[in-house]
């Protein structure tokens, strides 16, 4: 795979509005990991390789929220040219009730020879808790 760190993030991005899985999942490390170290409960903490991050992505595409854009995004380069931070507003709809929906996330990437070696999504998680159920949770 070929693309600056900078490139590769901004594909990856793209590929997650599109809820194309497999682009999204083709530019992860073949051992890469996405991570949400802060999620609701029954979220995944972390998943590790191509496939499982691609059957959570497909399984997951028509959830709770449909994502359409993007707002106000940052792109910090770091000391270590293999690291970029991105902030960033996720704006969407609610699948089930057609209500807007809007998430702040920062994310650190670590990217290497064009692959995402590791992906870990801060997002603020009390959006999407405020939509679940107890029972969902």
């Amino acid at each position: 795979m070929t693309g600056t760190p900078r490139d590769v993030v901004a594909k990856v991005l793209r590929a997650g509005l599109a809820g194309d899985a497999e682009t999204f999942a083709g530019l992860m490390a073949p051992d890469g990991y996405l991570e949400w170290p802060y999620r609701p409960p029954g979220a995944p903490a972390r998943l590790r390789g191509r496939a499982e991050i691609r059957r959570h992505l497909t399984a997951t595409a028509e959830g709770l929220i449909r994502f359409g854009e993007h707002r106000d995004v940052e792109v910090h380069e770091t000391a270590d040219p293999e690291v970029i931070i991105v902030e960033y507003e996720a704006r969407g709809t609610v699948v089930r009730t057609g209500a807007p929906f809007e998430q702040r996330v920062i994310a650190v990437f670590r990217v290497r020879d064009g692959q995402i070696l590791s992906y870990r999504d801060y997002i603020n998680p009390l959006p999407l808790m405020a939509l679940l159920t107890p029972e969902q949770w």
